[in-house]
């Protein structure tokens, strides 16, 4: 009976590139999800999206970011709980903390406040949908645009890793990224996307000077850029 409730599911996968024209490729794999919200559910469909991507890549170690992974890296990993340290006050901020606090709207933010709200609550803050069309970013006066798209995160995630350098060992194991939890359609924002990038850097020994937002933006412009808005905009999503 459970068999028949399944359903094909399409999530993105995010690969880091060494010799190619990508810092990430972003592509879309089908598997069946398994309906329900137990967690074991989620596992299993977690298991055939890497059983997928294993077939199709020829990939051995693939990482499940989300908490449903069950893995303690993955965990450390989550934008909730992986900090940096700032600069201006020598505090450290979650990325998820440091990127909702630096929003700036039509109609108000950046809402600094949000810095040291729980991660979950400062993610759900009403200000952050009820203030008008998101125009930019304000992290501690360092301004930012909202092009290229998700820029300003993969900043703040990829800082924040190089910062943490006990788990980059570990982290330069795998050869992709998921994220169940990532919903392409809902959001463009992905800590897997910014993954993938950091490992992609690390390789290509580019991690040098990546704090100057001037040269990590040059990124965008020296690859160039696959990620889940160009599936969007193809029609794959």
């Amino acid at each position: 009976m459970e068999q028949a409730q399944n359903a094909v599911e399409k999530r993105p996968v995010f690969m880091p590139r060494v010799n190619s024209d990508n810092l990430v490729k972003t592509d879309m794999v089908r598997f069946e999800r398994h309906v329900g919200f137990a967690s074991r559910q989620k596992k299993k469909s977690i298991n055939d999206m890497h059983q997928v991507i294993r077939k199709k890549y020829g990939f051995n170690h693939v990482l499940e970011l989300s908490s449903k992974s069950g893995n303690k890296l993955s965990f450390l990993l989550s934008p909730l709980s992986l900090k940096l340290k700032n600069e201006h006050d020598g505090q450290q901020y979650s990325v998820e903390n440091a990127f909702q606090s630096s929003g700036v709207f039509e109609y108000g933010g950046p809402y600094i406040d949000l810095l040291s709200a729980p991660p979950r609550q400062a993610k759900k803050d009403e200000r952050l949908i009820t203030s008008g069309e998101l125009i930019g970013y304000n992290y501690f006066g360092m301004e930012w645009s909202v092009e290229p798209l998700t820029t300003f995160y993969d900043w703040l995630y990829v800082n924040a890793l190089k910062q943490n350098p006990q788990l980059h060992e570990e982290v330069m194991q795998y050869q992709a990224f998921t994220d169940m939890e990532f919903n392409p359609k809902k959001s463009i924002h992905s800590a897997a996307y910014a993954l993938a990038m950091f490992v992609a850097l690390h390789k290509r020994e580019l991690l040098d000077n990546v704090e100057d937002p001037a040269v990590f933006f040059n990124l965008y412009h020296d690859f160039k850029v696959s990620n889940t808005e160009q599936l969007l905009e193809a029609g794959w999503i």
